[in-house]
């Protein structure tokens, strides 16, 4: 934990000189000596406790003979660890270790420990050994700083891997479809045209519809056309006539089968899109040629001339495409209201074999158990070979924490940007950061970038955290991360999602905030987790709220 200011976890006592003339005298005053930590109060970052320590000699307190081992050593509940003595030595002995002057000086030394559990209530102590001829004397322990920080370990570290979504609509566009067809420069329907096969089966599709509870009408189009053959000029009239007919056609058509929606009556003129449709799907010798002609010219004039002028060609089209083009359309747009989620739930149970792939990929999304989610996605990949629903399955198990067969169902799933997340995930759970690293880093997606945050926070890189999750939603990872770099409103603000771990977090910010009842407030929602309300008495984070 950063702190802007450092204490003394000595304050030096008796500054006079003292002249110290043997081993004894040094440990009888001892007290003379200051001790300084940096930070003040020990925190563990990437597994490691590490510090830099500061001792001053007052003058005339260093033996000029004798040798002095300082032993650093962290005692925490379970035991204790300890470091490889630092050495140091009067002015007038011959060897190689740190010199101490009689006038006394301040050395520094760099202290680092592996933490274990229990270290987060602990505390740093020098020990030292006198030497001096034969003589050895042991020094008064000195305490150098509390400890330990651990609020990083608060990190989430199961990763989040994201479902493949599906395409389901919850509306489904659909059209319904008749036609009729004039004789060249003529705008009377016959009445033939009223009875054809295209209008019957548009009259049923309307009887269907209004039969059908799922479906309705919004709206009617009538589209009147002209063939491309002729003057444009020529051609517009024709079309606008044939509007005008079509609309009464249309109420004959539809007498019987009524239509309550509004209808929209339109001209469109020359029909060049029909007329490229039907040529493209067409058997017509030199086709391509043709298309070739409408692409290269906008001018339907230019156009009509340049097709003409392909005198075989033409005489196909004039009898094959052409009188297909003198036409109206009426066009019924309907919507389908699918299967609601409460319907899909029950089909599952009731009915699964006609649900399509993007039903079976949205009712997996709703259904809660993660056993059912499994289950759906197995139909989905058995019946639809669902590329999506095998890597779903992989999720679904990584979900379960089943990583075994989660990368046994991923293994036959597309290798994209999702699958080298999910499998960075896995790794995660499994403790290889460096696999995890390295499958995050080939993903590059949103979710990869807030997962590779969770490697940067256990490695101590909080600022790099903090810039991968700035843009991410909020969670309590980004709060961490907002907290280990000193963003105290910020993450207040980001633990918002009411669980017990947020509450936690928040306390943690107000304790650093000075916020005495913002602290006591947050304890009391976190305590509602009983190994948070355990940890919360022995964090110091909390040492001065106690």
């Amino acid at each position: 934990m950063k702190k802007s200011f450092k204490i003394f976890s000595s304050a030096v006592l008796g500054l006079a000189a003292v002249a110290c003339s043997s081993p004894q005298k040094m440990a009888e005053m001892a007290e003379n000596v200051s001790v300084q930590s940096d930070p003040a109060v020990l925190e563990v970052v990437a597994d490691k406790i590490e510090a830099t320590v500061s001792v001053t000699y007052p003058a005339d307190y260093f033996h000029p003979k004798a040798i002095l081992e300082v032993t650093p050593v962290i005692v925490y509940e379970g035991g204790e660890a300890k470091m490889a003595p630092f050495t140091y030595q009067g002015e007038d002995v011959k060897d190689n270790y740190k010199v101490v002057p009689e006038e006394g000086s301040t050395v520094t030394e760099k202290v680092s420990f592996d933490y274990a559990p229990g270290m987060e209530k602990s505390y740093l102590e020098l020990r030292g050994v006198v030497k001096y001829k034969n003589k050895t004397v042991e020094m008064p322990s000195k305490k150098v700083a509390d400890g330990a920080n651990t609020t990083y370990m608060l990190v989430d570290k199961s990763g989040k891997a994201d479902y493949k979504a599906d395409n389901y609509q919850e509306i489904i566009k659909q059209t319904a479809e008749g036609q009729i067809l004039y004789t060249i420069n003529s705008s009377y329907v016959r009445g033939n045209q009223l009875k054809s096969e295209s209008i019957k089966n548009f009259q049923a599709a309307l009887d269907e519809i209004k039969a059908n509870e799922r479906k309705a009408i919004t709206s009617t189009d009538i589209v009147a056309y002209a063939s491309p053959d002729g003057s444009e000029e020529l051609n517009d009239k024709l079309s606008g006539k044939r509007s005008e007919t079509a609309e009464k056609a249309f109420g004959k058509v539809t007498k019987g089968h009524e239509v309550e929606a509004p209808v929209n009556v339109t001209s469109v003129g020359e029909d060049w899109e029909g007329f490229q449709a039907l040529v493209s799907a067409s058997d017509i010798e030199d086709k391509d040629l043709i298309i070739r002609v409408l692409s290269m010219y906008s001018d339907p004039a230019v156009r009509e001339k340049e097709i003409k002028n392909m005198s075989a060609v033409y005489q196909a089209l004039k009898k094959e495409v052409l009188p297909e083009l003198r036409r109206a359309r009426f066009i019924a747009n309907v919507e389908f209201t699918n299967y609601s989620n409460d319907e899909l739930l029950k089909l599952i149970d009731e009915n699964i074999d006609i649900l399509d792939e993007e039903a079976l990929l949205r009712a997996a999304s709703v259904v809660k158990d993660n056993a059912d989610k499994v289950a759906i996605y197995k139909k989905a990949i058995e019946k639809y070979a669902s590329a999506r629903a095998q890597y779903n399955l992989g999720v679904a198990y990584i979900c379960s924490g089943d990583l075994a067969n989660a990368k046994a169902a991923l293994s036959k799933a597309e290798k994209d940007a999702d699958w080298q997340n999910a499998m960075g995930v896995i790794a995660l759970r499994e403790g290889d950061n460096a696999a995890a690293a390295k499958y995050f880093a080939a993903s590059g997606n949103a979710t990869s970038k807030e997962n590779a945050a969770v490697l940067d926070i256990l490695a101590g890189k909080y600022a790099d955290a903090a810039a991968k999750l700035a843009s991410a939603e909020h969670s309590c990872n980004q709060a961490l991360a907002y907290i280990l770099t000193g963003q105290l409103d910020k993450a207040v603000t980001s633990a918002d999602c009411g669980c017990p771990l947020a509450s936690y977090l928040k306390a943690i910010a107000a304790a650093r905030q000075g916020k005495a009842d913002d602290v006591k407030k947050y304890i009391q929602e976190a305590s509602k987790d009983s190994k948070l309300a355990e940890r919360a008495a022995k964090d110091i984070e909390f040492a001065q709220y106690k």
